[in-house]
């Protein structure tokens, strides 16, 4: 199975909140609305050093995939 390198997520626990996902090696979750962000394997300080740089670009990817998933919903409606 083929899987997208970013979902959506929301959860009625986190009502305020709405989450990306990232599936790809880091893999981690992203809240939107407080930039938290929680990865999902474990990561030893060289590997949080080397992946700062990368981050920043996956998270701004992260964040033009929402708005592009915002845009597509809307335009469904």
């Amino acid at each position: 199975m083929e899987l997208p390198k970013f979902v959506l997520a929301d959860n009625t626990d986190f009502p305020n909140n709405l989450f990306v996902i990232h599936l790809e090696y880091p893999r981690f979750v992203i809240d939107l609305e407080t930039e938290d962000i929680e990865f999902l394997e474990e990561l030893d300080e060289t590997e949080e050093v080397e992946l700062k740089e990368e981050m920043d670009r996956l998270i701004d990817l992260a964040a033009a995939f929402y708005e592009r998933e915002i845009t597509r919903f809307a335009e469904d409606e």
